[in-house]
């Protein structure tokens, strides 16, 4: 005896949904809207690949919500080792709600590449002062328009690379530490970076991920992949 109610449309043999079944994820118009539980700290540290990489698919993934999602980098100024125009750069500007700004300094800091390390220092700093300046701006934030500035709010802060930034003494951890414990509550607040664990930091965040290399291609003379790492 059969079940006439039985979901065929489900039945390929691998238990998968089929495209037109209505249980199935889907995608939908991006309207601005206001998160109902964030307000979380993360931190993502190590010396493995991908630290950024999750940071950015977070921003993404609330930027689809309809989210206000803001990335301010720091260090990443550019290299001779990189093309100038970065792939994830190209993404974010193409999509509503997410946005970012770079306060890094060209090259790398410690690296004897000719780089001024005042000039990190500084650029640092003035990251930092920008980061404060948004999680202030960031209280009592509903619902944004996808388009608006920073200035307006935010529901999600990304600080990349600040805690390498504080791991290389281009900023203090306290005045990091001061920052993490100003913001809103409702706002969510990812940190990444520093192949050194951010003690400083770690007894504030509700969420701590330590990404550890295995393998890498760069101890095999690989260099930064277009797609990859930029």
């Amino acid at each position: 005896m059969t079940d006439d109610t039985t979901d065929t449309a489900s039945d390929d043999g691998t238990g998968a949904k089929n495209d037109d079944s209505t249980d199935s994820p889907a995608d939908g118009d991006i309207e601005p809207s206001a998160p109902d539980e964030f307000g979380l700290v993360q931190l993502w540290w190590g010396d493995g690949k991908g630290k950024t990489t999750a940071a950015m698919g977070m921003g993404f993934r609330a930027a689809g919500h309809g989210y206000r999602v803001h990335m301010v980098q720091f260090m990443k100024g550019g290299a001779g080792s990189v093309e100038d125009v970065r792939g994830e750069y190209n993404a974010i500007e193409n999509f509503p709600g997410f946005s970012y700004e770079n306060t890094g300094h060209y090259g790398w800091h410690g690296f004897l590449d000719g780089s001024d390390d005042d000039e990190h220092a500084a650029k640092a700093k003035g990251g930092l002062a920008r980061a404060e300046e948004i999680v202030e701006a960031s209280r009592d934030t509903g619902p944004v328009p996808l388009d608006a500035p920073p200035k307006k709010g935010v529901h999600m802060l990304i600080l990349d690379e600040i805690l390498y930034a504080v791991s290389r003494d281009l900023l203090d951890a306290d005045e990091v530490r001061d920052l993490v414990e100003s913001k809103p509550d409702d706002l969510e607040l990812v940190l990444t970076g520093s192949h050194e664990r951010p003690e400083f930091a770690c007894e504030l965040a509700d969420l701590v991920t330590h990404v550890e290399k295995e393998t890498h291609p760069i101890d095999a003379g690989q260099g930064a992949r277009k797609g990859t790492e930029y």
